[in-house]
């Protein structure tokens, strides 16, 4: 049998099976192969009778008799009574008719499943059965359970895969085996046969390492190529230009951090490289990423180049555009805005003074890698919130230059350091580690429902200070869930009520473009005393004058989100507050504790990826579909002992040689290839 052979050639598999197993997306023999089970069910400890507790056992013992009878018009059961030589027990099955046929008295069996307290008396409860003498695969050994389709359960997908034993035994290395022997892993076939039919739990944990492995080296792999065609890219040269730095730093109304100055040299080494430079800029919230960018696309502006800021939203673009023309344009650096809500008229005058490079620096949203929009001599490409944009969607913008731009992504989630060395490889990282002098930590609080109450009274005190705050809700209006407090219910509530005698604001992602923006210049110039919004204001919101958060329905949200909206306040030098309340009164989740505790976005970062996972955290627009099954994204200490495996793969072998892995790092290299 050949692994690319359909699943109908598999001895017990017809027309109908095979259809189920399609609604899985298994077509191939291989296909089957590599379609790993979700979890696994420890039957492989038989306990005599005598020794039954409430619980998942496995027995091992004779059917003394059996019985199946219609109690009910619809339900069926089959009820045996089973001995080994220590007692007898009861075993029932509901609505397997069969199994009355399938049970022989005085025949032997395994029976695996729960035993529990039914009708008033303890019964081992739809047990699995096979017969003593048989090649078990759901009896007496560590049972895999598979993700199930209707019609088509783990007891069938075993039975199927029992069939494709004698092949996996024989499946070549898909790895060098001095590679192997180096770190010392199960070969491929012990792999697969000991991840569909475990012979231990050892073996199992040795399995699961080894697909790990795999998994993680052709990303990691992957990753190296990519990152060594960029190398070998040639983009503009960009000269260090020591007059324009200085320029730049004096005119700055602050100074800057040693974080900023070092990651601004790191960046200005990149431009004089030849090749273009792909960074990605770390930093937490307000530790200045902005102005790190502004510096760059002023060394780029001095050496005749144009700069692109593509940011996620049409508040953030605004915001990034005033703030880079504050600081650029006093310098002869003109600004523009290009947002998708921008008048046709002004947008044909805006793309026509881009294309003859009158406009110096770029910001806008998907605009900007509209097909009609050109520029005259993009030279640097800064995407803000990189995560949220897909892999297509930067390199559209990466071929608006007649030559390859630098690009500088720039991100306040902070990344950890194992998914730098893998998703984020090929990037080189700049951290902003260090926040502006005289801010202070944000005291954050857990607050009860029930003591709402004081959270308003805190606020109002904020507000008697001369100070704004923000009201931030899970949803826009009100739903089916009375627990989740809506923005336009919480507005017009708290502009009756509790906060009659201040100025309310409402902002929503339902707004228009021109409406969000009247809201949002509204509460900089102070004329709002709280807004009540969603998470439109997660990233890059900047009202220094905003020293109070109330985040309502705080469970609802993500740890590295609730970190993000946490980060609008606590923005100049005076203390700062947020308030978490969760939707009901129940024990407080990790992360809010969590949240509580820590101001550190890095450690949050941390907790957040141990909590929710890779996928979850930076999603699937990102870089597409991540086969990673068994890879614990974070675990540091196995991502460097790969990556090193990867760095060796490649100075030690030709990848042709080597067909299968060789595919599957390429589907990688698709997915993850920035340029």
């Amino acid at each position: 049998m050949k692994l690319e052979a359909p699943l109908e050639s598999i001895k017990g598999v017809g027309k109908i099976l095979a259809e189920k197993f399609e609604a899985l997306g298994l077509t191939t023999v291989q296909d089957l192969i590599y379609f790993y089970p979700r979890r696994y069910e420890d039957f492989s400890h038989v306990t005599a009778i005598a020794d039954i507790a409430p619980g998942k056992v496995t027995l091992k013992a004779k059917v003394e008799s059996v019985v199946g009878r219609y109690v009910r018009r619809r339900m069926h059961v089959t009820e045996a009574v089973l001995a080994d030589n220590t007692a007898k027990t009861r075993a029932v099955w509901f609505n397997q008719p069969y199994r009355a046929q399938q049970l022989v008295s005085g025949h032997e069996y395994y029976f695996s499943g729960n035993y529990d307290l039914q009708r008033n008396r303890y019964v081992l409860s739809n047990p699995a059965t096979e017969q003593v003498q048989a090649l078990g695969v759901s009896t007496a050994r560590i049972v895999p359970v598979y993700p199930e389709t209707k019609g088509l359960k783990s007891q069938q997908i075993r039975k199927v895969l029992r069939e494709l034993l004698p092949l996996i035994n024989m499946l070549p290395e898909s790895l060098p085996p001095a590679l192997v022997a180096k770190e010392n892993l199960l070969p491929l076939s012990e792999t697969l046969k000991n991840i569909h039919f475990p012979d231990s739990s050892e073996l199992l944990a040795r399995a699961k390492e080894r697909i790990a492995f795999d998994e993680l080296l052709q990303l990691l792999t992957a990753s190296l190529l990519n990152k060594q065609d960029n190398a070998n890219l040639s983009s503009w040269r960009i000269p260090f230009n020591q007059t324009a730095a200085k320029q730049f730093i004096e005119r700055l109304p602050f100074k800057l951090t040693d974080a900023q100055k070092r990651a601004d040299w790191e960046i200005l080494k990149d431009f004089e490289g030849g090749q273009p430079m792909n960074r990605l800029l770390q930093g937490d919230v307000g530790s200045g990423k902005t102005v790190v960018a502004a510096m760059a696309a002023f060394m780029a502006a001095r050496a005749g180049f144009q700069s692109a800021f593509m940011a996620p939203t049409e508040i953030l673009a605004t915001q990034h555009a005033a703030t880079l023309a504050g600081l650029l344009e006093p310098m002869g650096v003109t600004v523009g805005l290009l947002l998708g809500s921008t008048k046709a008229k002004a947008k044909a005058e805006l793309k026509q003074r881009i294309a003859k490079g009158e406009v110096v620096v770029v910001v806008g949203t998907h605009a900007l890698i509209q097909k009609d929009n050109e520029f005259n001599k993009l030279g640097l490409v800064v995407v803000d919130e990189q995560h949220r944009f897909g892999v297509r969607q930067r390199s559209e913008l990466l071929t608006k230059s007649k030559n390859m731009p630098h690009m500088l992504s720039m991100t306040a989630t902070p990344i950890p350091r194992s998914l730098q060395l893998t998703v984020y490889g090929e990037l080189e990282v700049s951290v902003l580690n260090e926040l502006p002098k005289g801010r202070l930590p944000i005291e954050t609080k857990v607050v009860t429902p029930t003591a709402r109450h004081t959270v308003y009274t805190a606020i109002d005190n904020q507000i008697k200070a001369g100070h704004q705050a923000y009201v931030v809700c899970p949803v826009i209006a009100q739903g089916a869930n009375a627990e989740l407090k809506s923005v336009q219910v919480e507005h017009e509530r708290l502009n009756k009520s509790i906060f009659k005698h201040r100025r309310l604001g409402l902002l929503h992602g339902q707004l228009k473009a021109d409406e969000k923006d009247t809201v949002m210049q509204s509460f900089k110039r102070g004329e709002i005393d709280i807004l009540i919004c969603t998470t439109v204001v997660e990233v890059g919101v900047d009202v220094p004058n905003a020293t109070c958060m109330l985040i309502e329905g705080a469970d609802r949200f993500g740890l590295a989100q609730l970190h993000q909206l946490r980060g609008r306040v606590g923005r100049s030098d005076v203390q700062s507050y947020c308030y978490l309340i969760p939707s009901t009164a129940q024990s407080v989740s990790r992360r809010l504790r969590e949240l509580e505790q820590s101001n550190d976005g890095f450690y949050l970062a941390d907790v957040d990826l141990q909590l929710r996972g890779p996928g979850e955290i930076y999603g699937r627009a990102q870089h597409g579909k991540l086969d990673l099954s068994f890879v614990n994204m974070a675990d540091l200490v196995f991502t460097k002992r790969v990556r090193s495996a990867a760095e060796w793969l490649l100075a030690k072998t030709q990848l042709d040689t080597l067909p299968v892995l060789r595919d599957k790092i390429n589907k990688y290299r698709r997915l993850t290839a920035l340029n």
